[in-house]
């Protein structure tokens, strides 16, 4: 009886292992499906970033269309074109280009963990509920199947939309940034140009080549 009960109950986890698995590929896929039909972002949020001896908030604003995105806070501004990257430190008064790789390209910009988790991350359903701004939204925790600088990530997904509405981002130097999405829009359809750095824009900008 007891060999039998352990089956039953080993059956029943690995169903809801499964359908767990299922529903966060399902609901990943319909954000992925979501933004390549958005014809172009734009998000403001408000990121906040916190460690044993570190603790700094900012709001910001991000474009996106397809892989392209244009990332701007205060005192950053920071462009990718889908090769090249440039990124201008106001303070510093220099913009450093870079060809950076997927997973740095996801720690700079985490709004692309929901379109690019199928390829790096295992995906598992953490629950429905209210997102904080309201809606209702789906959880789901993403693993890299890869160790590398994240060690995990979770985004709550609004539930009719697919829009991210909350981005967590745990790495392994104990640094834990938390992303709030206050604003988004659809249908922003910058053109190509728009996603890449113009010299001409920051004349007294020191270019520093890194690739």
């Amino acid at each position: 009886m007891k060999q039998l009960l352990y089956v039953l109950i080993a059956g029943v986890c690995l169903s809801l292992t499964s359908l767990s698995a299922q529903n966060a590929n399902d609901i990943v896929e319909k954000a992925a499906t979501a933004y390549q039909r958005s014809n172009g972002i734009e998000a403001s949020f408000v990121i906040r970033t916190q460690s044993p001896t570190l603790a700094e908030s900012a709001e910001g604003t991000i474009y996106m269309k397809g892989e392209k995105f244009v990332l701007v806070t205060p005192g950053i501004r920071i462009w990718y074109d889908g090769t090249t990257q440039w990124t201008y430190m106001e303070q510093a008064g220099e913009v450093n280009i870079s060809a950076p790789t997927g997973e740095e390209l996801q720690y700079t910009n985490p709004m692309l963990l929901f379109s690019s988790s199928k390829k790096g991350f295992t995906a598992v359903y953490k629950g429905e509920g209210t997102a904080t701004n309201g809606k209702a939204a789906y959880t789901v925790e993403l693993t890299p199947k890869k160790k590398g600088e994240i060690v995990k990530a979770e985004l709550q997904l609004e539930k009719h939309s697919g829009m991210p509405a909350h981005i967590v981002v745990r790495t392994k130097n104990g640094i834990r940034h938390t992303i709030q999405i206050t604003g988004i829009k659809s249908g922003v359809n910058q053109p190509d140009g728009f996603f890449s750095f113009n010299p001409a824009d920051y004349p007294d900008a020191e270019i520093i080549d890194l690739r």
